[in-house]
């Protein structure tokens, strides 16, 4: 039992939290500009438990859809599906498992709320199998990951207005950016087994469309920030988020594999700063 845990803390990705965290930070953003900084206690236990679940069964997912692929990329191929370590049977009636748990904790919240929860789990079911078809599967990833905004809003405020879907938008770019950076990593692997990735969209310009993708992000937060009247504090952290992106150019602009991943975990302070900086601002 033991081992078997220890491979499903592998398969769910649990030991490498930074994909739950990129997962969570927008969606905190929209619960407090949703709720004006005052979460529901309820709604934002719902929320985190539900982002480590989805994030843990799209993790699940991913591995299940490539593990024809995993086997050629020196950093996966040791993945528990791939290894034959944890069958697809197996691994599919625990991805199933979490989504069913995530999806009770939403029956708790609103009718609106539980409607956006449907495309929610397509997005993040499908997400995996997209990297065959669409050339910058890394947007999918983006509505993906940032879906929890809309949810946010319909879950504190029973509507989704304008703003959530502008804070949608930001999240995309941001995934654009930094999951380009992690594609960065994997670009000859990319090439060698025929998936598609943003980092071989953009070619020789990717460091370029990284920095664009962090700066439309930012300045579409800051349009958000003064929408809903948000005061200095928030318009600090994105300067700190700005600071961050642009360590992020110094990293990833010789394109040495080890830097550019570097610079993918680093997003996580980025996001931290803006949620900091949100917080704060509701304090005033």
């Amino acid at each position: 039992m033991k081992n078997r845990l220890r491979l499903y803390v592998s398969l769910t990705r649990l030991d490498k939290p930074i994909g739950i965290l990129l997962l969570l930070w927008p969606t905190l953003w929209a619960l407090w500009i949703a709720s004006h900084g005052k979460p529901n206690l309820w709604v934002l236990t719902v929320f985190v438990l539900g982002t480590v679940l989805m994030r843990s069964a799209g993790c699940v997912m991913n591995d299940i859809a490539d593990r024809n692929f995993d086997k050629y990329v020196q950093r996966t191929q040791h993945r528990p599906v791939t290894a034959g370590l944890v069958s697809v049977k197996e691994a599919l009636l625990l991805a199933i498992g979490l989504s069913l748990i995530a999806f009770w904790l939403v029956l708790q919240l609103n009718k609106l709320t539980i409607l956006l929860s449907i495309p929610a789990l397509f997005l993040a079911a499908s997400y995996p199998f997209t990297k065959r078809f669409i050339a910058i599967p890394q947007a999918y990833l983006g509505v993906a990951f940032g879906f929890g905004i809309p949810m946010a809003f319909a879950a504190e405020t029973s509507t989704v207005t304008m703003l959530a879907w502008w804070m949608l938008l930001a999240n995309v770019c941001w995934a654009l950016a930094y999951d380009t950076e992690y594609a960065m990593v994997d670009r000859d692997d990319d090439i060698k087994i025929g998936i598609k990735s943003s980092a071989l969209f953009f070619g020789a310009y990717e460091v370029a469309a990284i920095m664009f993708f962090y700066l439309t992000m930012l300045e579409l937060l800051a349009w958000v920030g003064l929408q809903a009247q948000l005061h200095w504090p928030y318009f600090v952290g994105l300067l700190a988020a700005a600071g961050i992106a642009g360590c992020h150019y110094s990293l990833i602009r010789e394109r040495d594999k080890t830097n550019c991943f570097k610079a993918f975990l680093h997003n996580n302070w980025l996001g931290a700063a803006i949620f900091v900086g949100l917080v704060f601002s509701y304090q005033i």
